[in-house]
């Protein structure tokens, strides 16, 4: 879902977009990628003293790779993928916090699931 919402505004960009996934430390898998930037994503004070803490620990074990922090916009600020997973799977609409090819895919996974 990521690839197809994010692919099209980095060919129209002209960026590189590469997702991997991972089992092990965030730092392994950069190495591997050869990525020198990790990107995460801020949305409160406390999200930003545990990030802190994983940087300063990253930069410790891969000191090439370093962390940027990128704080959430207001309107975005609240919304949690834990959050929109519990509205879908209570049949609600998050068409409002997710791109409408994720909430229908959302849909899709939790029709019939409603109250669990």
């Amino acid at each position: 879902m990521l690839e197809e919402t994010c692919a099209p505004i980095a060919r129209q960009t002209g960026c590189e977009l590469a997702l991997i996934t991972f089992a092990d430390l965030v730092v392994s898998a950069a190495k591997r990628a050869g990525a020198t930037i990790i990107i995460r994503g801020l949305r409160s004070s406390a999200d930003f003293e545990y990030e802190m803490e994983m940087a300063g620990m990253n930069e410790t074990m891969a000191p090439a790779v370093q962390t940027v922090f990128l704080p959430a916009s207001p309107e975005v600020r609240p919304i949690t993928a834990t959050l929109v997973r519990q509205i879908a799977s209570m049949a609600g609409d998050v068409s409002a916090f997710v791109p409408a090819t994720v909430a229908a895919r959302l849909k899709t996974k939790f029709a019939g699931t409603s109250g669990r």
